[in-house]
């Protein structure tokens, strides 16, 4: 295992905007949280402006690569139910690019 996440997943935890996290998938990407569905990047775009309403901050607590899957371990605290939270983030990559996001 590298000690260093694939750059399309630093890209994703990097990026500032709803828009900047959607331009990290690939067109036609997928994004499942909470039991919704979001496909395409408008969706995902869409999606995380609703994520953003909400002030929260996330920490990395691991991750394994297992070809051009990704697993993040993470924990989220926040201004919500239940906070903290760790969850798992699993990333299916295309390139540089995000195919599918699965977060459980």
């Amino acid at each position: 295992m590298s000690d260093t996440l694939p750059a399309p997943i630093t890209a994703y935890y990097a990026a500032q905007t709803p828009n900047d996290i959607a331009q990290r998938f690939t067109q036609d990407g997928i994004a499942l949280d909470e039991r919704h569905t979001h496909r395409g990047r408008d969706a995902i775009r869409q999606w995380r402006e609703e994520v953003a309403k909400i002030s929260y901050s996330q920490e990395i607590l691991s991750f394994r690569r297992e070809g051009n899957r990704v697993t993040v371990a993470t924990r989220i605290s926040g201004a919500f139910k239940g906070s903290p939270v760790e969850l798992q983030n699993v990333f299916d990559l295309d390139g540089d690019l995000i195919a599918r996001l699965e977060i459980s």
